[in-house]
C-alpha cells in the first residue's frame, strides 16, 4: 500500500470520511454502529485522539478528530476499519474490500471552517431523508452536543469554548449557512 502524504499534528483537527464500495452500506444492523463506537472507544484509550463530532451513516462515515498526541491518525483509522471490516464481512458472509480505497482526511485549519464542519457532520442524517431532525439520529454524537446523551465520544471543553448553551448549538445548526462561506468549505466535505 502507498505510502500517504499526509502528515498529522497534534492539535489539529481533520475530518476523516469514506463511504462503502460502489455506495454499498457498511452498517446493515444497529448492532454494527454499536460495534465499531464501542472499537473507537477501546482504541481511544491507547490512541491520544479527541473525538470532536461523529456520524455514522449506513454507507459512509465522518469524524471530526483532533490528534492529541504523537500517533498518528492513520494507525487509528487503519485498527479501526480493518477490525470492523473483517467483522462485518465475516457477519454478513462476504469478502474483499468493504470501503472505496482508502480513507479521507481534510486537514481543517480555522476555528471558524471546524465549528461548520461539526454542523454539516451533524446534518448528514437529515439532508440524507433518513431523519427529520439531527437529534433523531442515533449514530452521531450531536445528542451529546445538546445535553440529551451522556456519551464520552465528545469533548465538552470544545464545545463550551464555541457555544455557551445547547441552545446555541441547535440554533447554530438550524440557522442558514452564508453562501460564500459554504462555497469555501465545500473542499472540507464528503465529494
Amino acid at each position: 500500500m502507498p505510502y500517504r502524504r499526509e502528515r498529522f499534528v497534534p492539535g489539529h483537527y481533520y475530518h476523516l470520511y469514506n463511504r462503502g464500495c460502489n455506495y454499498e452500506p457498511i452498517f446493515s444492523s444497529h448492532h454494527n454502529y454499536i460495534y465499531l463506537l464501542q472499537k473507537v472507544k477501546r482504541l481511544l484509550r491507547e490512541i491520544p485522539l479527541v473525538i470532536i463530532a461523529y456520524c455514522l451513516m449506513p454507507n459512509h462515515y465522518h469524524f471530526v478528530i483532533r490528534q492529541e498526541g504523537d500517533t498518528p491518525i492513520s494507525t487509528f483509522v487503519q485498527r479501526l476499519f480493518l477490525t470492523y471490516t473483517q467483522a462485518y464481512n465475516k457477519q454478513q458472509g462476504r469478502r474483499g474490500p468493504l470501503f472505496e480505497g482508502r480513507f479521507k482526511c481534510t486537514h481543517v485549519d480555522s476555528d471558524e471552517y471546524v465549528i461548520h464542519l461539526c454542523r454539516y457532520v451533524h446534518l448528514n442524517p437529515v439532508v440524507a431523508g433518513l431523519v427529520s431532525r439531527p437529534e433523531d439520529w442515533p449514530y452521531s454524537n450531536y445528542r451529546e452536543w445538546i445535553g440529551l446523551r451522556a456519551g464520552t465520544l465528545v469533548d465538552h471543553d470544545f464545545i463550551k469554548a464555541f457555544f455557551k448553551t445547547p441552545e446555541e448549538y441547535i440554533a447554530f445548526v438550524e440557522s442558514q449557512i452564508d453562501p460564500q462561506l459554504e462555497q469555501k468549505l465545500r473542499s472540507y466535505y464528503l465529494d
